[in-house]
């Protein structure tokens, strides 16, 4: 990403959560999708919590201090991520705080204290701490650019698998760590190859169309629009399907073109 496509600044929609305590690493391990245990202090990893049924409840990137971790979550869920984690909880030595006094900030470039954003280094870096900071700029048009969902814009609660939302392309799911809530079918989908739709970038090709716009091809379905800047937007495609459109794609008379983002492992059919 060349720099200032967006504006450093703090995310309003992001909030931070402590989770402390001799069992926080185990705890946190046992419930992501991602290998907690094993990540450096100072590192950051990107994971979600999901229903026993296999479907996002709440994505997240998780940052190691110490013994302790930040999460960085959405400011919308944080609530009910922790009334989630408390649940889980039981017997473990974990304390779980809501921490008001921190701030989740963007850079296109490097900041002193930050990290390397752990889905892609082309989204630049974060950091947690000292809430103060201006308001981000155009950071959703970049992320949108790059294929990169968002937790309240895109993904909600319990609406997504994680290869759906390409968690499995993103680092956001270890598949050699032992067991986590809906370990089953995220196991069972990866190594039957099954999932059938992905989170994409589109450009659309006269402007921006409406969150849960159909895209068609003729008469077929092919997809769901989800969040947009500008002429570029995320949209869920359905792989099969664009693998067999006979005609042009459209979302509310707009002419659509699916695009293959960088990190993306898997073939996307007739992408740009």
């Amino acid at each position: 990403m060349r720099d200032m496509e967006f504006r450093a600044g703090r995310l309003a929609g992001r909030a931070v959560l402590a989770v402390s305590g001799p069992d926080a690493a185990h705890f946190l391990h046992n419930l992501l999708t991602a290998d907690v245990e094993h990540l450096a202090d100072g590192g950051a990893i990107y994971a979600a919590l999901l229903s026993p049924q296999g479907k996002i409840l709440f994505d997240m990137l998780v940052l190691r201090q110490g013994d302790g971790f930040l999460i960085d979550c959405a400011a919308s869920q944080r609530a009910a991520l922790m009334k989630r984690l408390a649940l889980y909880r039981l017997r473990a030595k974990v304390d779980i705080a809501p921490r008001d006094d921190l701030a989740v900030t963007v850079s296109p470039r490097e900041i002193a204290g930050g990290f390397a954003d752990p889905r892609t280094p082309a989204i630049g870096w974060r950091m947690i701490g000292p809430a103060g900071d201006p308001e981000a700029q155009g950071y959703d048009a970049a992320r949108i650019a790059l294929g990169l969902a968002d937790s309240g814009a895109d993904l909600g609660s319990g609406e997504f698998f994680p290869h759906e939302a390409n968690l499995d392309q993103l680092g956001g799911v270890s598949f050699r760590k032992g067991c986590y809530v809906g370990q089953e079918v995220v196991s069972r989908m990866e190594h039957r190859g099954t999932a059938r739709s992905r989170i994409l970038p589109v450009k659309l090709a006269g402007g921006t169309q409406p969150k849960g716009t159909d895209i068609r091809a003729g008469e077929k379905q092919v997809g769901t629009l989800l969040s947009g800047a500008g002429d570029q937007a995320l949209a869920l495609i359905r792989l099969d399907r664009l693998a067999e459109a006979a005609a042009p794609l459209e979302a509310g008379g707009v002419g659509v073109t699916v695009l293959k983002p960088h990190w993306a492992r898997y073939d996307v059919p007739g992408a740009a």
